[in-house]
């Protein structure tokens, strides 16, 4: 658990700071089509940090089932906004990597799935 909640933090600080920098940095360099989409990005990031630190927190979850869902969500958000912020902020093309941003979003997916499971089996005789 100390991993995960370590690495949910540096996702957090990773999330503000591209904020911050698409925010200040960007708005003379990105088209608004490209910025919309980082921003896009860097919220699917925060939203699914924050459902970390909850998962990570979360007594109701075994270290098995807080690691699963981690897991889903970490590497939703390395495929999912990593290939956004590649491929506006480098000379990636989305032709080139088309199939990491639909990855990442059928991770965060089943990993929200993988909740729920947990959740209704937890609570369905309460």
């Amino acid at each position: 658990m100390f991993k995960n909640l370590t690495i949910t933090c540096f996702l957090g600080i990773v999330a503000l700071v591209l904020g911050a920098f698409g925010t200040h940095a960007l708005k003379e360099i990105l088209n608004s089509e490209q910025l919309l989409s980082f921003e896009t990005a860097v919220r699917y990031q925060l939203y699914h940090v924050i459902v970390l630190l909850f998962v990570n927190t979360y007594e109701g979850f075994s270290l098995n089932q807080k690691n699963s869902i981690s897991y889903l969500f970490f590497m939703g958000i390395l495929f999912f906004s990593g290939s956004i912020y590649l491929i506006q902020l480098t000379s990636v093309t989305a032709k080139s990597i088309w199939f990491l941003t639909p990855l990442g979003g059928s991770l965060f997916i089943i990993g929200w799935g993988l909740m729920m499971v947990l959740f209704w089996r937890k609570y369905r005789f309460k």
